[in-house]
């Protein structure tokens, strides 16, 4: 690569980390230089520095006698530019429309509702054969891919509540069985994603990974849906990297923060 190539990759790193280092501000409030350092995992001389642009440009303040920074008022002014940008949907509907042409499988958004998911987009690529308009479909948690995944990061207090109750048998392949599907829940947190397969409907397979907020807290799943036939042990390996790296993508747009 040639010096102007590696220049360019040490720009966009740092831009990277800057950003990340607004995120850790404001997750954590007024912070030091070794906090915010330990907080990313990178050398406090690379973040004093890029503090000291972010503080030139008014996107950080510095308390002189604590020598702690916090978020700087230029930071208030152009978020009242984002006037819908908060929104999950649109944010996440860049990379999902992304995800569903790179895999050829339709692309949903979920969240928690109560006893159920809540699928609040989708997106249908041109590929798939057939589909289902999930959007605004109450599914159970205990037999889809993005159930598994919310269960799995909720309060334990709160998922004991769910799984203490009857679970309802979609097929023959649905866990009904609090005991296993705690056992499934653990391999979800390790995995970082949750599977189904014709656990809701027989020919139906599902792949779901975690989408964070600032905080960490896990508030949506993004899912590749699609027939047995296409989403299998063969081709899960495959699905399962641009799934998790999608989910990823969101969760930095929501403001969960790049470490490294």
């Amino acid at each position: 690569m040639s010096s102007n190539g590696r220049a360019r990759d040490t720009s966009v790193q740092s831009v990277d980390r800057a950003v990340s280092i607004l995120q850790v501000l404001a997750a954590q409030g007024p912070s030091g230089v070794t906090d915010i350092a330990e907080a990313l995992r990178i050398h406090k001389s690379t973040v004093f520095r890029l503090l000291a642009t972010l503080e030139a440009r008014g996107l950080v303040e510095q308390d002189a006698e604590r020598g702690r920074y916090r978020i700087g008022y230029t930071v208030v002014e152009l978020a009242g530019g984002a006037t819908k940008g908060s929104d999950l949907s649109l944010l996440s509907r860049p990379i999902c429309q992304e995800l569903a042409a790179a895999v050829g499988e339709t692309v949903n958004l979920a969240v928690h509702d109560g006893q159920a998911v809540v699928s609040v987009d989708q997106v249908i690529s041109s590929a798939a054969i057939t589909s289902i308009d999930w959007v605004g479909k109450r599914t159970p948690l205990h037999a889809t891919s993005a159930g598994k995944v919310l269960l799995a990061h909720m309060r334990q207090e709160e998922a004991a509540e769910i799984l203490d109750q009857p679970l309802e048998r979609f097929t023959p392949h649905t866990i009904t069985d609090p005991a296993l599907l705690k056992e499934e829940l653990q391999t979800v947190r390790e995995l970082g994603y949750g599977v189904t397969s014709e656990e809701h409907e027989i020919g139906l397979a599902a792949l779901s990974a975690p989408i964070r907020s600032l905080s960490g807290q896990v508030i949506a799943a993004v899912t590749i849906s699609g027939p047995t036939f296409r989403i299998n042990d063969h081709t899960m390996s495959g699905l399962v990297e641009q799934l998790i790296a999608a989910g990823d993508k969101i969760s930095w747009r929501k403001g969960y923060i790049r470490r490294g």
